[in-house]
């Protein structure tokens, strides 16, 4: 006799409309969460998070640039986005999380795109560190379309939906009189 919970269909396909994962991840976490949607969603963070992990050993051929320009015309982003196939290039999803970082960038104007590309000089002269990292650099930001996820998570689960490896290569923000 089997001392799972049951978990409801409705449960199963509300976490996946939440979180794009699918149905046979979502019911698993939903078992191993005893049917808490909050934990079940930090479960599949987590494990979106060690699958992208494992995937970035692969290489990233294909891509896409992503050019955005704010209402007004005074800031602009260009920014290269890099995957393993020209058929994860040309998904909507991809050109989606293109968009949503170009317009993070615009908002929030980090300089670096994950901590390792900080310099040791600059980063020495900070006192708390985790705060510049928060503020300077792309991959550790607050998402602002979800602030309850950061541009690491988004690109974790971005990773798990397509089956690639996706790499945020490098960008540049214009701003009139910068």
């Amino acid at each position: 006799m089997s001392t799972r919970k049951q978990i409801s269909i409705d449960a199963i396909k509300d976490l996946r409309k939440m979180t794009s994962a699918s149905i046979v991840d979502c019911k698993k976490v939903l078992q191993e969460s005893k049917g808490d949607i909050d934990k079940a969603v930090e479960l599949l963070r987590k494990r979106g998070l060690q699958i992208a992990a494992e995937k970035q050993a692969r290489q990233v051929k294909e891509g896409r640039i992503e050019a955005y320009v704010h209402l007004g015309n005074k800031i602009g982003v260009l920014l290269e986005v890099g995957c393993e196939t020209d058929f994860v290039a040309r998904n909507e999803d991809f050109c989606q999380f293109t968009k949503d970082v170009a317009m993070q960038i615009t908002a929030c104007n980090p300089v670096y795109i994950k901590k390792e590309d900080v310099p040791a000089s600059v980063i020495d002269q900070e006192k708390d560190k985790e705060q510049f990292y928060k503020a300077y650099c792309l991959l550790e930001q607050v998402y602002v379309k979800d602030p309850a996820i950061t541009i690491k998570d988004y690109l974790a689960s971005l990773v798990v939906k397509v089956g690639e490896n996706i790499v945020i290569r490098r960008f540049m923000r214009y701003k009139v009189g910068e």
